[in-house]
């Protein structure tokens, strides 16, 4: 009986040792904002020409994609909003992010923001030098433009 027990649990480490390792498969990778191998599509129809984004990880239509989001310098960004809650950080330029009902958050290089699901926002890059974002999103990825009531 306790033979039987030790393979038993024998058996469910190794099992578990293997699923583990399987998880572990997907390559770690990094990303500069001027790498060659990114590639950069267009924003949604309703953003201003100039504005691109480049998949760094995952897939836009799961949960879970990571991007870089660029627009040029002095680039205003359409009010809009996102089904998934972002997690941002500034990576170049200076970008000033005004969410409805709150002050304008003033975004130097290598500052953290956080914007909650389904918030209005919008934006304007005030540096000269285009703006990119970091963008992780815990929904698949869309941006929604607002229409306000009076339109």
């Amino acid at each position: 009986m306790i033979k039987r027990a030790t393979y038993c649990v024998l058996g469910i480490s190794v099992c578990l040792f293997f699923s583990f390792q399987a998880h572990a498969s997907e390559p770690a990778i990094s990303y500069a904002i001027h790498d060659e191998s990114l590639e950069w599509g267009p924003c949604p129809d309703f953003f201003p020409i100039g504005c691109q984004i480049a998949v760094v990880h995952g897939d836009p239509a799961q949960p879970n994609v990571d991007i870089f989001f660029k627009v040029p310098g002095n680039y205003d960004l359409p009010a809009h909003w996102h089904t998934s809650a972002e997690r941002m950080t500034l990576l170049s330029g200076k970008l000033d992010v005004s969410y409805k009902g709150q002050a304008t958050t003033k975004l130097e290089t290598g500052m953290y923001a956080y914007g909650p699901a389904k918030a209005v926002h919008d934006g304007r890059c005030v540096s000269d030098e285009p703006c990119v974002l970091f963008i992780a999103f815990e929904e698949p990825l869309d941006a929604v433009k607002h229409v306000s009531p009076s339109q």
